[in-house]
Parts: C-alpha cells; sequence; structure tokens
C-alpha cells in the first residue's frame, strides 16, 4: 500500500518526503500541467481550422477553454501516470491559493484516477505542519477553480484581441493586459505630470541656535505673523503660488536683506509644546508589503523577491508567500512573544497579544501572513542562511518578531523662537520607550542605529529664555517633480487601487519592462515612449480596460465568482461578446484608428513629432528640404525631452556632427554625436575608403559639452595596451565596455579576466602596476552573492548524474549544468521552469557551441529560448561600443551597413515572433 503525493516543485517534494513515512511517494508537477496553448504548433490538429482556435477560447459554445499539455510537461504527465499505477491513494498537495486549486484540479482531469482521492493543503512546510494537514484533508473546491479558470480566459481575451491590434497600429511584437496596460498607464500618468511640473523657487532662512552647550536647527516660518511660503504652497503645473495661498514668498534678495536686518539680533523662545506620541508596530508581511519593504531595504526587485521567498518556503524557513492576509495563527503569535521575552525582555512584550486583521475584501489567500515557519522561531544566526537568503529571512523574522512587541512611546517636541518680526521653528523627537523599534525600524537594516538617527534633541528649554544663535544662512530652494514609481510605490498603488492581486504584481511588473514599456534605472520605473503611445491609444479608444476603477471592479467580481456570489459564463458574455463587448470594440474601433497617429507621440513644447519605428523612437520634422528624421538616444526619456535636445538632434542630422577639432597625428576632423546609445565620439569621415570610422563612447555621466578635443583623442586610444603580465606573458588592455571602464588579462584561448576600473581609478590613465594589482585580487562573483544560492534546483542530469540549477546572473536567470551555461527565456518563469526545459535549453547551446555567425543566428527559430539567444546576441553586438551601432546618424548609408542592420531585423524578427505568439501571462 503506498499513497503518491503530488506537489508544485521538487525542492518541495525533497523537503516534504523527510516529513512522511516510506509509504509515501512524493512528486513534483513543475506547476501547471495544462493550459490553454502558447503558440500554433500547440493547438490540436481537430480544431485548428476553427476562427476561435488561436484564441484558446471557444467563444461561440460558452467560453470552453482549450486545454493542451504543453510539448515540455508530457513527460512530466506520463511519470506521475506511472507513480499513479502503483498507488493506493492520491494526494493533492499544491498551494491553497487560486493557481495551486486549479493545479490540482487540472491533474485529476488529466491523470482521472481510479484510487480514493484527498486535498492536502498547508501553509508552511514543518513536520508537524504537514503531518497536522494530513489528518485535515478536503475536496477540491469548485468554485475557487471556477474563479481562477474566469480570470486566465479574461486574460487570454483581453492579451489576445488587443495585441493583434497594437501590432497592427504601432509596432510588431506589443502586448496589452487586463492589469499590465492599467500599470504602464500609471507609469505614463506620473511621467506625464513630470512634464507638465513647473519648477518654483523659493528662499528661507535657518539658523543654529545654542543653549547650555546644545546646538539646535531652527527655521524660519513667519515674518511679520505671515507664513513664509515653503514647497507645499506652489501650484506643479504653473511653478506659482497656489491661487488664494496667503503666504510670503521670499526671493534671494529679500532673504539676504532679512538676514542683515536679524543678525545679531537678540532671539527669545516664545512657545513650546510637548506632545506625547504612540507608534504601534505595523502588522506581518503579506506578499505585498514584503515585496515594498525588500525593495526599500534590500533593493530587491518585486520578481527577485518571489523567487528568493519561494526558495525559502520550499525548504521550511518560512510560511507560504503569497498570501493577502496579515492574521497569525496562534501558535505563530505564541512562538513570536517568546522570542521578545527572550532577546528583549517582558518590558518589550505587548501585555496582550496582538490579532490583526485583513482589511481588504478581496483577500482570498493562504491564511496566515508571511512568518518564519514552525512553532518556534529560528534567529537568523540559527538558520545556516547566506546571503540574500539570510537578509530577506531577516526581513521577515524581524517584521514578525516586532509585530507582537510593546508600542513605541516617543514625545515630539515643538519650539517657536521670535528674532524682531521673524518667526522660526525648532522640531525635536525624544524616545522614552522604543518598544517594538528595538528589533524592526521601517527602511533601516540597524535598529539600534535607526533609533539614534530618529532621535533630535533640543536642549532644555522653557519660554523666556534667550539662546545664542552660532550660525544664520540664507538658502535657496527650488520645488521638484512627482517622484517616479519605484517597483515598491507601483506595488502599493496597485493594490490601494484594487488593481490585479499581490501574488501576480511580480510578474506583472516584470512583463513591462521585459516588453520595453518601462526601464528600470536607479529603482525608479521610467516609462518609454512606446508606452506613451501604447497608453494613448488605449486611453482614446478603450478608456474602460486602462481605468483603475473599471479593472478594480473585475477584480471583485473574480473574487464573488470564487465565494459563488456571481456567476462566471454571463459576465464572460458581457464583457466580451456584448454590444459594448471587448470583440465588438476592437472590431469598431479597428478602422478608426490612424496608424500614423498611433504611432505618433504628442508631447507639450515640442515642435517636432515623435514616432515609434521598427528601431525605436525618433523624431520627424518638417523644413524647407524636406521631412528629417533622427533617432532618440535610447537613455532619454519622454520626460527629459527638451526643445534644445530636440534642436541638437535635427541639427546634427541636417547639418552633420560637431567638429571637435582635428587629431593632432593623423589631421582628421574628430566630430561629437549622440547615437542611440548616448554620445559618442568619431575619427574622421564615413567614405566609400573609410566605411567603419574609429569611434568611442563616452564614459558613462559624462556630458557631450564638456568633451575636450584632447579627451576624445584619449578616448578614440582605447582600447589601451598597458604592457604585457610578466607571469604568462599576454597582453593587459584598459578599455571602456558595456557596464563601464575595465582592465583585462587577454591569454587567447585560456581565456580573458576581467577586473573593472572603479574610481578614483581611470581608464585613461591607469597604469599597468595598477592593472595586476587589480588582476591579483580575487574576482567578485556576479552580482554579489547572487550566483551561489541556486534560485531552483531541477534535479540531476540523466547522463551525468550531476545537479542542475538555475541562477541569477547579470543578464537574469540561466540554467548551469558543468560549463555550461544557457540563459532562459525573457519571458520564462523560473517557478515553472522544468528539469525537461533545462536539458532541451543546454542541449540546444552545446549544439551551437562556439559564438555563431549572423547567418546561423537568423535561422536560430526552433523555440523561444533559441530565439531568445539570437536577439541577446544581437543586442550584444549592437551594444559593444555605444558608436559601432550608430548609422543612422550619418547622412548616407553604406551599402554593408544596410545589410548589418537588415540581419539584425531579421534576427530579432525571429526572435519577437516566437515571443509574441505567447500570451501576456495575467497583465
Amino acid at each position: 500500500m503506498s499513497t503518491l503525493v503530488i506537489v508544485e516543485s521538487p525542492t518541495k517534494a525533497r523537503t516534504i518526503r523527510n516529513f512522511l513515512p516510506s509509504t509515501y511517494r512524493v512528486e513534483a508537477s513543475m506547476g501547471h500541467v495544462r493550459d490553454l496553448p502558447s503558440s500554433a504548433e500547440e493547438i490540436p490538429e481537430a480544431v485548428k481550422g476553427e476562427k476561435w482556435a488561436q484564441l484558446g477560447v471557444n467563444v461561440e459554445a460558452d467560453f470552453e477553454p482549450l486545454y493542451v499539455i504543453p510539448k515540455d510537461k508530457k513527460k512530466i504527465v506520463k511519470e506521475l501516470k506511472d507513480a499513479l499505477k502503483d498507488a493506493t491513494e492520491l494526494i493533492l498537495a499544491t498551494d491553497e491559493d487560486r493557481e495551486g486549486e486549479s493545479i490540482s484540479w487540472h491533474l485529476l482531469q488529466i491523470l482521472k484516477p481510479k484510487v480514493p482521492i484527498k486535498r492536502m493543503v498547508f501553509h508552511e512546510i514543518t513536520r508537524e505542519a504537514i503531518r497536522d494537514a494530513l489528518t485535515h484533508c478536503r475536496d477540491i473546491d469548485n468554485r475557487v477553480v471556477q474563479a481562477q479558470e474566469t480570470r486566465r480566459i479574461l486574460d487570454r481575451l483581453v492579451g489576445y484581441t488587443l495585441s493583434p491590434l497594437l501590432w497592427k497600429k504601432i509596432a510588431w511584437g506589443l502586448s496589452a493586459g487586463r492589469v499590465q496596460s492599467v500599470a504602464v498607464r500609471l507609469l505614463v500618468r506620473r511621467e506625464r505630470e513630470r512634464r507638465a511640473f513647473r519648477q518654483g523657487s523659493y528662499w528661507d532662512l535657518k539658523a543654529l541656535l545654542e543653549k547650555g552647550k546644545i546646538s539646535f536647527d531652527a527655521k524660519l516660518v513667519t515674518v511679520g505673523n505671515v507664513k513664509v511660503a515653503n514647497g507645499s504652497d506652489f501650484d506643479e503645473n504653473t511653478g506659482q503660488i497656489i491661487s488664494g495661498r496667503r503666504v510670503l514668498l521670499l526671493n534671494e534678495e529679500q532673504a539676504r536683506a532679512l538676514l542683515s536686518r536679524i543678525q545679531n539680533k537678540p532671539w527669545t523662545v516664545t512657545n513650546l509644546e510637548e506632545r506625547p506620541v504612540t507608534r504601534k508596530p505595523s502588522p506581518p508581511f503579506t506578499t505585498s508589503t514584503l515585496q515594498q519593504e525588500a525593495n526599500r531595504k534590500l533593493r530587491l526587485g518585486a520578481r527577485e523577491t518571489m523567487r528568493i521567498a519561494q526558495s525559502l518556503y520550499e525548504r521550511g524557513f518560512i510560511t507560504y508567500m503569497r498570501t493577502d492576509s496579515v492574521h497569525l495563527s496562534e501558535q505563530a503569535i505564541e512562538a513570536a512573544r517568546s522570542c521578545v521575552q527572550e532577546l528583549y525582555g517582558s518590558e518589550y512584550l505587548s501585555p496582550q497579544p496582538r490579532k490583526y486583521t485583513t482589511k481588504s475584501k478581496g483577500a482570498q489567500e493562504a491564511h496566515e501572513a508571511i512568518r518564519p515557519a514552525g512553532s518556534t522561531f529560528r534567529t537568523p544566526q540559527q538558520t545556516g542562511l547566506d546571503g540574500i537568503d539570510f537578509r530577506l529571512y531577516d526581513l521577515i523574522w524581524k517584521r514578525t518578531v516586532a509585530s507582537q512587541m510593546a508600542d513605541s512611546r516617543q514625545t515630539h517636541v515643538t519650539v517657536q523662537t521670535q528674532v524682531e518680526d521673524a518667526g522660526f521653528r525648532s522640531s525635536g523627537k525624544r524616545i522614552d520607550f522604543p518598544g517594538f523599534l528595538r528589533a524592526y525600524v521601517e527602511g533601516s537594516d540597524d535598529p539600534d542605529a535607526a533609533l539614534e538617527d530618529q532621535e533630535v534633541i533640543l536642549p532644555a528649554l522653557k519660554v523666556g529664555d534667550k539662546p545664542n544663535c552660532k550660525d544664520l544662512g540664507a538658502i535657496g530652494h527650488e520645488t521638484q517633480p512627482p517622484a517616479r514609481y519605484t517597483e515598491a510605490s507601483l506595488v502599493k498603488m496597485l493594490e490601494s487601487e484594487g488593481v490585479g492581486r499581490p501574488s501576480t504584481y511580480a510578474s506583472i511588473i516584470g512583463t513591462i519592462v521585459d516588453r520595453g514599456y518601462a526601464k528600470l534605472i536607479a529603482n525608479a520605473l521610467i516609462p518609454t515612449f512606446t508606452a506613451f503611445a501604447v497608453t494613448t491609444l488605449l486611453e482614446t479608444h478603450f478608456p474602460d480596460l486602462v481605468d483603475t476603477g473599471f479593472t478594480s471592479r473585475m477584480e471583485q467580481t473574480l473574487d464573488e465568482i470564487a465565494t459563488g456570489e456571481a456567476k462566471w459564463l454571463p459576465y464572460l458574455q458581457k464583457f466580451y461578446t456584448g454590444e459594448t463587448g471587448l470583440a465588438t470594440q476592437v472590431k469598431e474601433q479597428e478602422s478608426q484608428i490612424d496608424a500614423k497617429v498611433a504611432r505618433t507621440v504628442v508631447l507639450e513644447n515640442i515642435s517636432a513629432k515623435v514616432c515609434i519605428g521598427k528601431f525605436g523612437a525618433y523624431l520627424e520634422s518638417e523644413n524647407e528640404e524636406g521631412l528629417v528624421k533622427a533617432s532618440i538616444p535610447q537613455d532619454l526619456t519622454p520626460a527629459d525631452l527638451d526643445p534644445d535636445q530636440v534642436e541638437f538632434l535635427l541639427k546634427q542630422k541636417m547639418e552633420g556632427p560637431e567638429k571637435l577639432g582635428l587629431h593632432p597625428e593623423t589631421g582628421e576632423p574628430i566630430y561629437v554625436l549622440i547615437g542611440s546609445y548616448g554620445p559618442y565620439v568619431q575619427l574622421g569621415d564615413v567614405s566609400e575608403t573609410n566605411k567603419k570610422p574609429k569611434r568611442a563612447s563616452l564614459p558613462k555621466g559624462t556630458d557631450k559639452d564638456s568633451v575636450t578635443l584632447d579627451m576624445a583623442v584619449s578616448l578614440l586610444t582605447l582600447p589601451r595596451l598597458l604592457g604585457s603580465h610578466p607571469e604568462t606573458g599576454a597582453k593587459v588592455q584598459a578599455n571602456l565596455g558595456m557596464y563601464g571602464p575595465y582592465v583585462v588579462h587577454d591569454q587567447g584561448k585560456v581565456g580573458k579576466d576581467y577586473r573593472s576600473i572603479k574610481p578614483p581609478d581611470d581608464v585613461l590613465t591607469i597604469t599597468l602596476d595598477r592593472a595586476l594589482e587589480m588582476l591579483a585580487q580575487p574576482k567578485a562573483a556576479r552580482g554579489s552573492s547572487k550566483t551561489a544560492t541556486p534560485l531552483k534546483e531541477l534535479g540531476a542530469h540523466p547522463e551525468s548524474g550531476e545537479l542542475i540549477n538555475v541562477y541569477d546572473g547579470r543578464y537574469g536567470p540561466y540554467v548551469k549544468h558543468g560549463d555550461i551555461n544557457a540563459s532562459l527565456a525573457k519571458d520564462e518563469s523560473v517557478e515553472n521552469f522544468t528539469l525537461q526545459k533545462a536539458l532541451d535549453l543546454l542541449a540546444a547551446k552545446e549544439a551551437a557551441g562556439p559564438k555563431t555567425s549572423s547567418k546561423s543566428k537568423k535561422s536560430t527559430k526552433t523555440t523561444a529560448a533559441k530565439s531568445e539567444t539570437a536577439e541577446k546576441k544581437t543586442t550584444t553586438a549592437k551594444k559593444t561600443t555605444a558608436a559601432k551601432s550608430e548609422t543612422a546618424v550619418k547622412k548616407t548609408t553604406s551599402a554593408k551597413s544596410e545589410t548589418a542592420a537588415k540581419k539584425t531585423t531579421t534576427a530579432k524578427k525571429a526572435a519577437t515572433a516566437t515571443k509574441t505568439k505567447k500570451e501576456t501571462k495575467s497583465s
């Protein structure tokens, strides 16, 4: 007698095996085993002729979904069926959320078991939790399955109906999605606000006062009992004081005159107020709040946070990481309070256990917050974790423990001082009892240091005291535009608006970046010109689909389907096939959408048109000579494009590049240009005899206007040969690359050893001795410790027996076996990546052998992974130097350059064509 237990992942299976008797066999489904077809190849021959087949949903037959077993899952399904033959009982132990319930239902439909079936659920992978779950099995919740199926169908209908429209009207390869498009619109709206923003300036005074050898700051707040203007008094759209505000706006001259008038005059304390404040700890983490805090504290993206959390959960360190709930079980509360008692003492324990309730109406995932697993919490030091795994567990542990700690008691102090008719204010904060802040401070890794930073101690003062003024200065200020969204703030906004589910935010943000709708720069999500064009089209012709309120109501309806309060079929019929349904709207609007207009982005104060083309955004302007087009550098954002930049780019296109001077040795002219990848310098002109002039990118952060002739001559010497390595005799060079300056020890076939050049070292002046010193240092692992711990363990290679794992690298996730590394496709989920997929990917990489030519790349169309590799190789080749790829800025383009461009285009189309067949997941 044996029992077959099916979970989603191999890691979870390995962990659970340790907690079950030998009569239990635990296998992994590797995520979903059945889904809607993702490409034409997966559509069964029997229905390929049907007009709805590409959609994967028969909209004419009650929206019946067409489910298929993907090619890479057929082996897994066979293995599960074989395992079931020897079992006397089947336990479906997938996650207890809608996705997990759906996976169990699909397994049931495929396996068709003839033995007793149980549905086992748990929120943590510990011996106690698994044994308890075995005694409390239940049936599959069909209402939850129906809600998830409706969501899947709805997302397919939106993605597969709108995306082809975007291909026709704007650019090939774009995608639209139920939640994705709303999120993109939020980014675009914020960028529009930044463009519309008008800066305002104001001045005030700041004093350094002293009483009893204790110094404190004081800021000017009134003059003649009239409030002095600050940033909150300005209208962002005009840069002027908001109409109706009675405030005094000081300019520099007035501020300095006031300073002179009150300089050396006596100061008097006129008022003092002390206000006690009590702060309560934040509730334990939900999926959304974990993503937000990990982004703020650890600088982790949402996808990376979820990958690490998934790994921690499957290895038994934390509870289930996809949850909307802040609830803690009695067991967890007791464990947290025990930690507080042992580590901080009874005075830091909250008098009564804190019980948190989830406020959001739609909360429906796992029934407990994210917390350390088990009935006793291991401290971070006791886990044996290291690197980013340790830091994320530490964050979860601290937040959970702090939630059961005493309130923090503080006293906020406000002191008013007067000098002549000028009123100043000083603010202080005294922490009377730190309470939970001893364990956890928002945004800080070191609670003790953060407590010190939070305190602002003022001297003992009373009304009538006369502090001394040690320093007094006039300070100018400028108002700042609205901040761009970070991953944390976008997640917070989506959750507050009720758009999408928190468990999907990581994949949504990843899709937005992968599809080219936004760039993640310095932790800010910056929308591209393509995002502007797509958002404008959807706002104009399909306003409901990008309206946060409409999308939120859709989410509520899906929740109601899960609880039986709403019927799924009438809802889908009204949404898609009704008089105002999506299919009807697209059919009516398609003929009304002018592709030329759709590809044009309208920006205030820009006379030229911004258009979306095959190779990115470009400017288009009419002049006396006709139509002029000029590429827009890829790092230039819509909010930062101003009339001066437009004028320069068009002038460069019409009149040729700006000449710096002549090379002192060759006498050739040296130019400064701006290309698709930013500014660069060029030696000589493009001609029949000099089709590829020497070019060099400017170092990152260098403005084109600051480039001198000497600097340009030095840059054109790159790569610099520094000399020979004393041990190998191989050359040592300094150069600029895609990721900045570096030195390299080039040993030919043996390999190349690189080190990044960091300030104060300079690529133009670094010596051989300094380069050898850098090369002698151990090479840092890519992305710090990211490669040390696998994102996912897939299992052993069937031939070599070596483990195959997925790691996080500089270019994203990759699978590794021995000496072979192969990157995952951009739209490939690590969570759903299987051993079979890895074997196929590694085989393809090994078969490809060394770096292939453009011709080889062009023909690489067999799988999405191969086409993704082709695109990456093409992109890398294009970016080797910013200058090399920039042919569009020349007056003439050589035939050879055109051929290269065509090859690049073909390779990119091959990659994009495969990707665009794939559905936009839940977005």
